[in-house]
């Protein structure tokens, strides 16, 4: 089979690799697509993400694959399930897994029926989670940032009748905005410096949308929200934002942080804003959390009040993933790009 592979210099390019090899709890999956996630994939290619660090390493970890064989002791999985984030950690020697789902085949275990005979599964096992009939194998992959983000959320305490700010609008930013709509949350406030992801933003549910380039972005969250709001959430991973948010948020507010900087350090000044606050980084959110939100997303998008395409602006073959990681790299306009096998 084939697979997406980081070199240290940052190369990257397509290898064929063996099979995966999968035990009697585990299945193994054909992969159909795999979202590009720009917080961390490109962090990996530029040796810029905390904890990875063997390299030559097998990208990508927003999977979504196809049930084709059964270990002897899979009893919740049946071939042709449509399956999320496959693992790919047995991969060949002296190679790394940065989760290895940039490849055509790959694993997912089953861990109730470890768990029922005795065992204890890693935690990621339970996010590997079955999707119902009729659900598109390509936009699917967008479900594993949906249940990230409302993970994530739950993580920072969105409630309903709570104000947020939400600084950055990629697929992250306005699933953020999405599902604070669906909660209840209000006023809703987002920013960026792209008019067309302030558009998507108000058609998301954002009650006000401030162009930071063009805006000033404290005068016009305090016109709106007087008192400041409740919560500031940096969603890209700009550790300037910390500082933005403070000047935008009322007493004993939270600055939530879930973007993944390159730059593991910043200067934060707390002369800006009240006395009392809270500041809160949540990067990953557990995998029993992940599993936890599968429910409710699959049920959004079932009940037509959640649609995942449209979070998506390219798909691209696998053959072209070059191309399109070159498209990060130019930060050319884009919203989730995923990869179809």
């Amino acid at each position: 089979m084939k697979s997406y592979v980081v070199y240290g210099d940052g190369s990257c390019r397509i290898e064929e690799m063996p099979m995966p090899k999968y035990n009697e709890y585990e299945a193994l999956v054909k992969m159909e697509s795999c979202g590009i996630c720009n917080g961390t994939d490109l962090k990996i290619i530029h040796r810029k993400f905390k904890g990875i660090d063997q390299y030559p390493t097998i990208l990508g970890h927003e999977g979504v694959g196809r049930v084709v064989e059964l270990g002897a002791k899979v009893r919740n999985y049946k071939v042709g399930d449509l399956v999320l984030l496959p693992f790919w950690g047995d991969v060949p020697e002296g190679y790394s897994s940065a989760w290895g789902t940039y490849s055509e085949y790959n694993v997912v275990r089953d861990a109730a029926a470890m768990e029922a005979d005795g065992l204890i599964a890693d935690e990621f096992a339970w996010a590997q989670n079955v999707l119902p009939e009729g659900f598109d194998p390509v936009s699917s992959a967008m479900i594993i940032t949906f249940r990230e983000v409302l993970s994530t959320g739950k993580i920072f305490g969105f409630e309903a009748n709570q104000s947020l700010t939400v600084l950055g609008l990629g697929p992250v930013g306005l699933s953020f905005v999405k599902f604070a709509k669906l909660m209840g949350m209000g006023p809703i406030i987002a920013i960026d410096v792209q008019e067309e992801k302030l558009e998507l933003a108000k058609k998301m549910g954002a009650d006000l949308v401030i162009n930071g380039k063009t805006q000033n972005v404290k005068e016009e969250v305090l016109a709106f929200c007087p008192g400041g709001v409740d919560y500031a959430l940096d969603a890209v991973g700009v550790p300037a934002f910390i500082n933005t948010g403070l000047e935008i948020i009322k007493p004993s507010a939270k600055i939530c942080v879930y973007g993944i900087s390159e730059n593991q350090t910043a200067e934060i000044d707390w002369s800006r804003c009240p006395y009392n606050w809270t500041l809160q980084f949540n990067q990953f959110p557990s995998k029993k959390m992940e599993a936890e939100a599968h429910r409710q997303i699959c049920v959004w998008i079932q009940n037509g009040v959640l649609d995942p395409n449209d979070f998506i602006s390219h798909v691209f073959d696998f053959a072209d993933i070059n191309t399109a990681f070159e498209k990060v790299e130019r930060k050319d306009p884009m919203m989730k790009m995923v990869i179809r096998f």
